[in-house]
């Protein structure tokens, strides 16, 4: 009798060991090895027979390949259109993340509900039952007569009520809830989120049915579970936000049907999430007087420009390390800034504390807000507010050049909608065309920047 071989692999690096042990040996993490189940290859007489195997496909040329519009669908959510690049395909697999309590459950809910109203559509709960679900329904007064849901873990019989239903849309929650009677492993394993995500993705694929699939987060942030999952799915969603406020923010990472690092801005009320269509409102200065420390910048994701408030805490310090503290920018980049400033701007700030924060718990990663956080710091140092009615937007290099940024022009459009009469821009974004809305303060160099304040 042949002995059967049990394998195991690591949840975090998907190394595949013929034994268990307590640390991986490859990424070193502890307690992450699961067993799996072996792969059956098949008999040895069937193997290397691949060469009389016949192409059951046939190659074509691109351009033979038929033009067809991508059909979509709205979520009756404007925001979240936006961020699925104009509305929820069919057939496709959206991946939503985010920290416990965010709001995940409750922003698909008040979709569904909406679409079954004109649709079919299947919400799938493995981790609520089902009362739960009708009273938060209830409790967000949502309509509930035509919206079908299933209490269930097992992928089979999962997939056996949507052949049977057709559903328009459905949503799995949670995946790492969700199981699969082939595999011996618990659920939320490696294995077994692999295999129902790709039994899902297939029945997505054959019967034109859009899926939403909740995903876990581990405390760094990221997707629980093996990174292939990010890849068997078409879109991957990221829901942030700070649970102090009410804003919550849904970034796209991945979209093969739209643009990536778009993001959508949500408001958290009695009646769910309300998509808020003018974010620059809810980020910007709410000041009387102008203040020192405070600088308005102008970021864009995705397709949309939106203004952003930069505060900047400058104080002196009494420790031996005086503190680098951002929130809502790279603390790395902060340091970066701070020695650019020293070098090229001659203001030292190393006996002195350092805090910056972007307004309204957004987070902003491209480099356009280096020469509005530069001003900021210099405006809380020197105590010497610039005005509620100006715009810093730029690069900041090492040598101390002002780099361009990408979609100038447009930025400069939705400051000149808020109000705002001078801009301090890289002298490669300025129009070509001239800007007669606003005055606009080009600059090279960070101490043309500093000269011009």
């Amino acid at each position: 009798m042949a002995r059967s071989s049990t394998q195991y692999q690591c949840s975090e690096c998907a190394v595949i060991l013929s034994k268990w042990a307590g640390q991986c040996p490859e990424c070193k993490g502890w307690n992450c090895i699961e067993e799996i189940r072996p792969v059956n290859s098949g008999s040895h007489a069937n193997r290397g027979n691949w060469v009389s195997h016949k192409a059951s496909t046939e190659r074509v040329t691109l351009d033979s390949v038929p033009d067809v519009e991508t059909a979509r669908f709205t979520t009756h959510l404007g925001e979240l259109d936006r961020v699925l690049g104009g509305g929820m395909v069919h057939g496709s697999v959206a991946l939503l993340g985010g920290d416990p309590g965010i709001g995940k459950s409750t922003i698909l809910l008040q979709c569904l509900t909406r679409i079954s109203e004109q649709s079919s559509a299947l919400y799938v709960t493995g981790e609520e039952s089902l009362q739960q679900v009708s009273l938060r329904a209830r409790r967000l007064d949502l309509p509930r007569r035509h919206l079908e849901l299933l209490s269930s873990t097992c992928v089979e019989e999962i997939i056996a009520h949507a052949t049977q239903l057709r559903p328009t849309v459905m949503v799995i929650d949670s995946i790492q809830t969700i199981y699969t009677d082939s595999l011996q492993s618990a659920p939320g394993s490696v294995s077994q989120i692999r295999e129902s995500t790709a039994m899902l993705v297939r029945l997505a694929k054959q019967h034109n049915i859009a899926i939403f699939l909740v995903g876990h987060v581990t405390k760094e942030g990221q997707l629980a579970g093996p990174r292939v999952l990010e890849h068997m799915v078409d879109t991957v969603l990221y829901f942030e936000g700070d649970s102090s406020t009410r804003f919550r923010v849904i970034r796209a990472v991945k979209n093969r049907f739209g643009a990536v690092n778009e993001i959508g801005v949500f408001a958290m009320t009695d009646q769910g999430l309300k998509p808020v269509s003018n974010p620059s409102a809810i980020f910007l200065a709410q000041h009387d007087q102008p203040v020192s420390g405070s600088v308005i910048m102008v970021s864009r994701e995705g397709t949309r420009p939106f203004l952003v408030e930069i505060q900047a805490l400058v104080t002196e310090s009494h420790l031996g390390n005086p503190r680098r503290i951002s929130v809502g920018l790279e603390a790395n980049r902060l340091a970066m800034l701070l020695a650019v400033l020293q070098r090229h701007g001659g203001i030292p700030l190393y006996d002195q504390d350092v805090f910056i924060n972007a307004v309204g718990g957004v987070r902003i990663a491209e480099t356009g807000a280096d020469l509005a956080v530069i001003l900021a710091l210099l405006s809380s140092f020197r105590d010497k507010p610039f005005g509620n009615r100006l715009l810093v937007f730029g690069e900041v290099g090492l040598s101390g050049e002002i780099r361009p940024v990408p979609n100038g022009e447009e930025r400069l459009k939705e400051a000149a909608k808020h109000g705002f009469e001078t801009a301090i821009i890289p002298s490669a974004n300025a129009p070509a065309r001239g800007f007669p809305e606003m005055k606009l303060i080009t600059v090279n160099h960070l101490a043309d920047a500093l000269n011009a304040l």
